[in-house]
């Protein structure tokens, strides 16, 4: 897309970096005319992650919103929202007397929802309360570090199959499971690298949730699967987003890894998000 693209009313900036634009100019509690709403889906799908500045949205119109660019995606069990919108999923580090626990979810690389039968295509964060620094979300772009593999290991990663399983991934930050929740989001196998729907273009599917490789041995194909992950998230492919209040990002679980970053102090300080996802469907 070009440097700038700009109507009446909005504007679409790339930031200098693998991946992401900011998008300022918009009112998202109203919705969008198609010519809009078609400008930010090629944006998304062109730079993967937008950046919407300057936002104040209920959930309800969160929802909404979200809605303009595909289904809503049910949150896991014990992630669903309250009552009012259970398609909400509040992101807080907030224990239930309301203060701040010192724990922060999801620091490990992941892309949302991979082991669904079909997982996301995208996650739409709202920051409502923030620290006064820090709480950093951090991107990888499996598209550029697929491209940066050599021929040989391209060739060799064709046709893998790697299994993605929510209940391994809870077992890596110390949780086990209930057997509701492991009827809930049972495992799927996808490609290893898969095509992304809407360009064409290859990348790596991998992340916190990605168990194992079909057909390899265990620990083989996890070692395999945690050399990909550490060569697709050096600083290269990355992008940090330092959240300013009023911000909502919208980013493509397709073709993305992303991680929370707790570099503040989580003990004292809330950290306040609201999310929605969108479904996508199975990967080739």
């Amino acid at each position: 897309m070009p440097d700038t693209a700009a109507s009446p009313t909005f504007a679409i900036t790339p930031f200098d970096s693998p991946l992401g634009a900011e998008v300022t100019g918009l009112d998202l509690r109203n919705p969008l005319d198609d010519a809009t709403r078609d400008a930010i889906y090629s944006a998304f799908v062109a730079r993967h992650l937008l950046v919407f500045r300057d936002q104040s949205l209920t959930k309800q119109e969160q929802i909404a919103f979200s809605l303009q660019f595909g289904a809503l995606e049910q949150h896991t069990l014990r992630n669903r929202g309250a009552a009012d919108e259970p398609y909400v999923h509040i992101v807080s580090n907030l224990g239930p007397d309301g203060k701040p626990t010192g724990k922060v979810a999801s620091t490990l690389w992941h892309t949302d929802k991979s082991f669904r039968p079909q997982p996301s295509l995208a996650t739409i964060l709202h920051a409502k309360t923030l620290p006064p620094n820090g709480g950093d979300t951090v991107f990888a772009n499996m598209q550029a570090a697929y491209a940066a593999l050599p021929d040989a290991e391209k060739q060799a990663l064709d046709g893998v199959k790697v299994v993605h399983s929510w209940k391994l991934s809870r077992e890596n930050v110390g949780r086990l499971m209930s057997e509701e929740e492991k009827r809930d989001a049972p495992q799927n196998a996808w490609p290893l690298v898969r095509i992304h729907p809407d360009s064409g273009i290859k990348s790596l599917f991998v992340g916190m949730h990605a168990s194992h490789l079909e057909g390899m041995e265990m620990i083989a194909g996890r070692a395999r699967i945690e050399a990909l992950e550490a060569f697709a998230t050096n600083h290269e492919f990355t992008h940090r987003h330092q959240w300013c209040e009023g911000d909502m990002l919208m980013w493509d679980n397709r073709c993305l890894l992303h991680r929370a970053d707790p570099n503040f102090d989580a003990t004292m300080h809330p950290r306040v998000l609201h999310r929605t996802c969108l479904r996508g469907t199975a990967p080739i």
